[in-house]
């Protein structure tokens, strides 16, 4: 790496202050996981078999978040997807639940599974708005089917820990990434504002892109091309740096940046959506509610964190990966399957 030329594998940020290009790499989270952030834990429950690749996963978001209620925003970036709960998070600002990943047809179950899981850990719950992300599994995963249940679910929300398994796991059992084996990719990272040192942690649901787009090796295979990009990703944010819902919306609002840094063009037919929240913030019962905020002008440097993730991320869904062979003898081979030129 010099100052006139830089080529580097890994995530980098360029700081052009006195016309001189300087690349530097934030620093990773001890985990390199969304559960970097204190209280994030994250379970999958995999379904595999012969025609059926698909799974959920579940993300703890905080301990009694229906009571003490996380900032939270959330952007639509393409809405050609089923995910619910984001009406009341645009409205509120808050996270109320935990939240979950599936595929597009078992959305419904999922939900009302989420419900239970709320209703019995909180006694006085008459109402709760839940979260259910989706991606399409259809290529890989009998859709139609709709094999996901409740105890899956369940069984998801007791497998919840900090050090949990990325690719063709859970949700991400039968996703599709550059027309290779996509699915459940996660990165963090560490920065400092004001001398005090926060963490932010990206988790992915990657299901988009074709194999010639993808940016961040340059790969060929043997499988037919698709005629058109149609898929999808979740992005879910935490972070423990204090931001407000309408600075954890801006948040957000740059996932664009880190999706078209691997590749992506969200295509038509790609539900693209961010949620992100902070566990600095919580909002109780209390009248007024005191806020904590970083200064706008102190932001960027959050942005650059969860650019970062995000890219990073969605690689580590496809290195960190198997094959896969589901219904009709469709296969995704995973990235250290296919050439590399």
């Amino acid at each position: 790496i010099n100052q006139g030329s830089c080529i580097c594998i890994k995530m980098l940020i360029f700081d052009t202050t006195n016309g001189c290009k300087r690349c530097y790499i934030m620093e990773k989270g001890k985990l390199n996981r969304i559960t970097d952030v204190e209280g994030v834990l994250v379970g999958h429950k995999t379904i595999c078999s012969d025609s059926h690749q698909t799974g959920v996963t579940f993300i703890r978001t905080a301990e009694d978040v229906f009571h003490q209620k996380l900032a939270c925003g959330c952007s639509i970036l393409n809405g050609f997807g089923k995910t619910t709960g984001l009406p009341q998070i645009m409205e509120l600002g808050t996270l109320e639940s935990y939240i979950c990943l599936t595929n597009t047809l078992n959305v419904g179950v999922v939900q009302q599974a989420l419900v239970d899981i709320m209703v019995k850990e909180n006694e006085d719950l008459t109402s709760v708005n839940v979260v259910v992300g989706e991606c399409n599994d259809g290529y890989l995963n009998a859709i139609r089917d709709c094999v996901v249940t409740k105890e899956d679910v369940y069984e998801a929300y007791r497998n919840c820990k900090k050090n949990f398994e990325l690719g063709s796991v859970g949700a991400g059992r039968g996703m599709s990434c550059f027309e290779m084996s996509g699915g459940i990719g996660t990165s963090s990272r560490i920065f400092e504002i004001d001398g005090d040192t926060y963490t932010l942690g990206v988790l992915v649901l990657s299901n988009f892109g074709l194999r010639e787009q993808y940016l961040l090796d340059n790969v060929e295979g043997n499988q037919l091309p698709l005629e058109q990009e149609k898929g999808s990703i979740m992005m879910i944010i935490a972070t423990d740096a204090p931001l407000s819902d309408r600075q954890l919306h801006r948040v957000c609002n740059r996932m664009p940046v880190g999706l078209a840094l691997t590749g992506s063009h969200m295509g038509n037919g790609s539900g693209d959506i961010a949620i992100a929240f902070s566990t600095a913030n919580r909002f109780g019962n209390e009248e007024i509610h005191t806020l904590k905020q970083i200064n706008d002008n102190k932001i960027n440097i959050v942005f650059d964190a969860a650019i970062e993730s995000c890219k990073e991320a969605v690689h580590l869904s496809l290195i960190e990966n198997e094959e896969v062979t589901g219904q009709s003898g469709h296969v995704r081979n995973c990235l250290n399957q296919v050439k590399i030129s």
